[in-house]
């Protein structure tokens, strides 16, 4: 069997780490002697041990590892975090062949495994199926290269282009475009991020919860822009359920699960550099109209996921506009979802 085919079963077995292991990357592992697997695993939750020692642990006599291949998605760390380097793991059992999809970005690892198995005489191979590699932990990638998180931007609007009607008396509803169903997918999109951000408007006009309870899993740290902080203190944001991080341009303070952070400039490179700094690796921003058209603008995206719901509402706001034609679409009961990305 090739190379490509056993690299790809470290992929497949990585994705099972997903929503697990942020901010850690995802990661799988396969052990090969005389062309049958031996052992595989996959980082499977943040701080618990990472592929390569599951994978290793899976085999039951280590003589056999003497003269196996060890596969893996991402280059093997050679420095002491939440566990042991796994370079020295794979030296200790004198594997003399270790096949890498890609090198990690992260700069306390970028290169130094590589390096230290080649110091030890073990063969070494890069750059299997590196695209996939890279795709897969693409948040990972984004924060470390670019040194802020990975950014999905994310709307439903009408067949008329039209992202919410306009409100009377101050009416506090959300004014549904998308179908139940599709609403299912997208608390499956947040459970997959680490937070989620919306601007003040959204929140007064919708109180949202911004939580994954139609899917299941982890709710994402919640990011409002408030800059003057008018919204109330008795909306669902300000819940128990998860984290709330609050830019202002008022005050710093903290009060249980509340954060408010004070910054000069509510911007979209302001905000995404304080993210970066708190190690939070990807955001997941749902608007309304006026914030996801600051991040298009600021070229500050990576992937965005529009929804077209049946519905007309001939007047309202305006959905934002991409000028982007999508990489995919998907016809989802009676809603379209259309993919884009800035890259």
């Amino acid at each position: 069997m090739s190379d490509q085919i056993y690299m790809q079963r470290c992929i497949d077995l990585s994705l099972k780490g997903m929503r697990e292991v942020a901010p850690n990357p995802m990661v799988g592992c396969v052990i090969v002697q005389n062309e049958l697997i031996i052992g595989e695993g996959y980082h499977e939750e943040y701080g618990k041990e990472h592929a390569e020692v599951n994978a290793i642990n899976q085999v039951k006599n280590k003589e056999l590892l003497k003269t196996a291949k060890l596969y893996v998605s991402l280059e093997p760390c050679s420095h002491t975090g939440k566990t042991k380097p796994c370079v020295d793991l794979i030296l200790k059992y004198d594997i003399p062949e270790v096949i890498i999809g890609i090198k990690d970005p992260n700069p306390k690892v970028s290169g130094k495994g590589i390096e230290k198995l080649k110091k030890s005489g073990v063969q070494v191979k890069v750059g299997i199926l590196q695209d996939l590699c890279l795709e897969i932990n693409r948040r990972f990638f984004t924060f470390h290269q670019k040194q802020r998180p990975y950014v999905i931007l994310k709307w439903a609007q009408t067949l008329d282009g039209f992202l919410d009607k306009e409100r009377k008396d101050k009416e506090q509803k959300i004014n549904w475009i998308s179908a139940p169903e599709t609403q299912t997918i997208v608390h499956k999109w947040r459970s997959e991020e680490q937070s989620i951000l919306v601007g003040r408007n959204t929140i007064i006009n919708d109180n949202p919860s911004l939580t994954v309870r139609e899917y299941g899993g982890r709710n994402p740290i919640r990011i409002v822009i408030d800059s003057q902080l008018q919204i109330g203190g008795s909306l669902n944001i300000y819940s128990k359920e998860a984290p709330t991080l609050v830019f202002n341009r008022l005050k710093s303070e903290k009060t249980n699960n509340i954060e408010y952070i004070k910054i000069n400039e509510t911007s979209t490179k302001n905000i995404l550099k304080e993210l970066y700094q708190r190690g939070i690796q990807s955001v997941f921003v749902e608007g309304g109209s006026r914030t996801l058209q600051y991040f298009i603008i600021d070229n500050a995206w990576d992937e965005a996921r529009v929804i077209v719901g049946d519905k007309n509402f001939n007047e309202g706001y305006k959905a934002p506009v991409i000028n982007r034609i999508p990489v995919n679409s998907l016809k989802y009961g009676k809603d379209m979802i259309y993919y884009f990305k800035r890259r």
